[in-house]
């Protein structure tokens, strides 16, 4: 019997787009060629709709032990959230935003199929006005055809159409629509395959009609081509991903992607600077987040940008080096994955050659998501970063299931980001793997890391008591000063430090660091400690104001 559109449907969505989404993963993975043939859209949909399912369970569980029940609005409002912060790659932040267009209209709480009609249209035309340059035969043809099929069987409502029979014809739709995709895009037709992230789309609405309906359908969607790839559940492809290279092989060599805290003037200044930079732009979200996604050669202006436009966090920067094939990209024979704690450190690092995972304070990566750089990373060796002492078991539980997959991953025991610095300085891919291990221990080993902090909070230290507000001069972790001034405190760090002597200093400044921080710290080293010379990084850090690094 059909179901109401209401949050328990909503629940049930999610569920059912991650079975159906989890079947169908690798499956559209290996048809991935299109704007990039990295081979990861089935990934990347996979975990954009885990963190919509999540942020859905964390909304009923809130609401039970508040003893209430959730609305439709909250239900389907956190599954848009959830896909938002969630989003991976181009098609997850266009699904991301499909959900957001979706929640737009079914926050009013109406649950009629005329409601749902209108939400899959404003569904469609959402994703448009996010995308920097729509092209045709791709998931947002597959959107607008939905919304047109749902928009036909809507106007039989008067005679007893409801909500499901509105959901299946939207999923009839678009499984026409994809079909046709092979036909639109031109890299498509060569590969003989459909749009990958039109089948992801599918798929969700999929498990929209068979939530609502209560009924399952299997009826594979068959584009013919010339060697058929095994069945995808709901996405069944003759042909399989031939192109190579990518889409375009002369295009970008990052991507881009980050949550940002932006106001809309900045947010439409962004749009303009990173159109300028790339392609594949798609900005998603409103009411101060938003999700940025890019492709663009100079990743650290694409991060830079970020910063200019408000507060960029959870930066996510993959390298497309490597990639040929769509089904398997080639794989690199060495490559560095490393945590930071900062935008500017990400695009840093990114510069380097290495894989960034960027964290927020207080949202330390789990070991899920260091795997998933790992495996984008598509090296056979991985060095891996964690910059963190508090990360060394969540680092190491990654290299493990990593090297259960056949890659043999080396885990340097970096506790700061300014002894990853270090080893990534020493880095050299054409020596041996454990010639590489132990030079980038070495160099991480024989830096000395500090940091400033300011107590949130009154609390006994190996230095005394301090409150709430005073800035903490740490070495090593352990707190060896504290006082009111930031500049002071960093002196006498850098001092304590260097009376063991050292050549080099790091500095890497926060966020919040003060203007001329760095340059009254330079002036002290060049007086106070001759021959040491000095570097500094805007690192964008919001945790600590300043970190130093001495060797």
């Amino acid at each position: 019997m059909p179901y109401p559109l209401d949050a328990a449907a909503v629940r049930s969505w999610c569920g059912l787009a991650l079975e159906a989404l989890g079947r169908e993963r690798e499956r559209i993975d290996a048809i991935n060629v299109y704007p990039v043939a990295d081979g990861d859209t089935g990934t990347n949909l996979y975990l954009t709709l885990e963190s919509a399912a999540r942020a859905v369970e964390a909304a009923f569980d809130g609401h039970t032990s508040a003893g209430t029940a959730p609305c439709l609005a909250d239900a389907i409002g956190a599954m848009a959230h959830g896909a938002l912060i969630g989003a991976r790659g181009n098609s997850g932040t266009i699904v991301a935003q499909l959900l957001r267009g979706m929640t737009e209209v079914l926050a009013a709480g109406d649950g009629s199929a005329d409601a749902l009609r209108q939400a899959l249209r404003r569904a469609a035309a959402s994703t448009y006005e996010a995308v920097a340059h729509p092209v045709e035969g791709t998931v947002l043809t597959v959107a607008t055809a939905a919304a047109a099929a749902a928009e036909q069987a809507a106007a039989g409502a008067a005679w007893g159409v409801g909500a499901a029979e509105v959901a299946r014809a939207a999923h009839e739709g678009a499984r026409t629509a994809l079909q046709a995709t092979p036909g639109q895009l031109a890299v498509l037709g060569r590969a003989g395959v459909v749009d990958a992230g039109g089948c992801g789309l599918v798929a969700l609405l999929g498990a929209l009609a068979d939530a609502l309906s209560g009924e399952v359908s299997a009826t594979p969607v068959v584009v013919r081509a010339d060697a058929p790839l095994p069945e995808a559940a709901g996405c069944e492809v003759a042909g399989r991903a031939a192109a190579d290279g990518r889409g375009d092989p002369e295009g970008p060599a990052f991507e881009v992607i980050y949550l940002l805290e932006a106001g809309d003037a900045a947010v439409a200044r962004l749009r303009t600077r990173l159109d300028g930079l790339g392609d594949s732009l798609v900005v998603v979200g409103g009411d101060g987040l938003w999700n940025v996604h890019v492709h663009v050669d100079d990743a650290g202006a694409a991060v830079e940008a970020g910063i200019e436009a408000g507060r960029p966090y959870r930066v996510r920067i993959t390298h497309f080096g490597g990639v040929t094939r769509a089904k398997e990209p080639a794989m690199t024979a060495r490559a560095v994955v490393a945590v930071v704690p900062g935008p500017g450190l990400a695009g840093l690092c990114a510069e380097a050659g290495a894989t960034p995972v960027a964290v927020r304070p207080g949202e330390p990566p789990a070991s899920g998501e260091l795997v998933q750089a790992i495996r984008q990373a598509h090296a056979r060796e991985v060095m891996l970063l964690p910059n963190d002492a508090d990360l060394r078991h969540t680092a190491a539980a990654a290299a493990e299931q990593a090297r259960t997959e056949g890659v043999r991953v080396a885990l340097i025991p970096t506790r700061s980001a300014v002894q990853g610095i270090a080893a990534l300085a020493v880095h050299e891919p054409g020596r041996s793997f454990d010639e590489d291990v132990v030079a980038m221990t070495a160099a991480a080993g024989a830096t000395r890391y500090a940091e400033l902090a300011v107590a949130e909070r009154q609390s006994w230290t190996m230095a005394g008591v301090c409150q709430a507000g005073d800035v903490l001069g740490l070495i090593d972790g352990d707190v060896v000063v504290i006082g009111s001034d930031l500049t002071r405190i960093a002196t006498a760090v850098l001092d304590r430090m260097l009376s063991a002597g050292g050549e080099m200093v790091t500095l890497v400044l926060g966020a919040d660091a003060p203007d001329g921080l760095a340059e009254r710290l330079e002036r002290h080293v060049r007086a106070r400690h001759l021959a040491v010379d000095t570097v500094v990084y805007e690192g964008g850090q919001h945790a600590a104001p300043l970190l130093i690094g001495v060797e």
